[in-house]
């Protein structure tokens, strides 16, 4: 309910994908208001987004002989998720619109849920953005998700396989961003390669971080939230010892360390530039930690 994208999908003559006024600015007060700009929000606003999975969508249909009506349509956008922030912005937008084109066809019924992130996934694709499937299967189910994506699910199925879970069962968490952006799409670099050439350590660290969303889905089943709080530590601590501290950047590495500073849990949303914190000790505990993130300048929100 903090943030949200929504995309708007309305009949008209021609086929139209609207600039947002201010995720798709061209025109600018100044040279200094441009550059300003372009380092907070980058180059890219939401309509190549729109675009991109308007097109993987088409071409899903008529690869798998499902009919579209003719009609047109007018597609806008709105998103107030931080920018650059490991908050998946962009492929919340993706999401809503996907979710529009399947309403606007009727064909919700003739594209399955499961295939839904993969689709989300390859349209970012289409624009060189490097992500992997987890952010677009929450966004698509909603909620708490368990998803397990054993090889040969993948080779099998072509996606995971995703159970929602009770959001009930959660305790209270806490989100901590910088407002200052952070590319989350350079963090994979060498991580993803050391991986396809087959890095034995990168390997066994991945495979430990796989099993620990098992250990992590019965913590939470069992509501042993000790045991959560461990598993959220030892995810950073693997985290930080594949990429190494360049590649998380010293600002990332200050959230989680102002977090454990006063005996909360933490690690990153994402890639980077958002840290999810728990608080094992409770309200007390939630104060300190919201003071020291306004004293360091990040935002925190329950």
């Amino acid at each position: 309910a903090n943030f949200w994208a929504s995309v708007k999908l309305e009949p008209s003559d021609d086929l139209v994908i609207k600039p947002h006024p201010v995720h798709d600015l061209v025109q600018f007060q100044s040279l200094h208001h441009l550059m300003n700009r372009l380092q907070n929000e980058g180059y890219y606003g939401g309509v190549r987004l729109v675009m991109a999975i308007c097109k993987v969508f088409f071409k899903y249909c008529k690869d798998n002989k499902i009919d579209l009506h003719k009609g047109n349509f007018t597609l806008s956008y709105d998103t107030n998720i931080p920018r650059q922030t490991g908050l998946s912005g962009s492929s919340a937008i993706v999401c809503a619109a996907l979710d529009c084109l399947l309403d606007f066809y009727k064909v919700r019924h003739l594209v399955k849920v499961e295939i839904r992130p993969n689709l989300i996934l390859n349209a970012e694709k289409e624009l060189g953005i490097v992500a992997g499937l987890q952010d677009r299967v929450a966004q698509v189910y909603g909620g708490l998700v368990h998803m397990d994506f054993r090889k040969e699910h993948m080779d099998e199925l072509g996606h995971g396989i995703y159970k929602p879970m009770d959001i009930d069962l959660l305790p209270p968490l806490y989100l901590i961003y910088a407002e200052n952006p952070s590319d989350s799409g350079k963090v994979h670099s060498t991580v993803r390669q050391r991986w396809l050439d087959g890095d034995e350590f990168i390997i066994s660290s991945m495979k430990e971080v796989a099993q620990m969303a098992a250990e992590g889905q019965a913590a939470i089943l069992e509501k042993n939230y000790s045991k959560l709080a461990e598993l959220m530590n030892h995810n950073f601590d693997l985290r930080r010892r594949m990429f190494g501290d360049d590649v998380l950047g010293a600002l990332n590495i200050e959230m989680v360390e102002i977090a454990r500073r006063f005996g909360a849990a933490s690690k990153f949303t994402g890639s980077g530039g958002a840290v999810i914190a728990f608080c094992p000790n409770g309200p007390s505990q939630v104060e300190l930690l919201e003071d020291a993130c306004r004293k360091a300048g990040f935002s925190i929100e329950p």
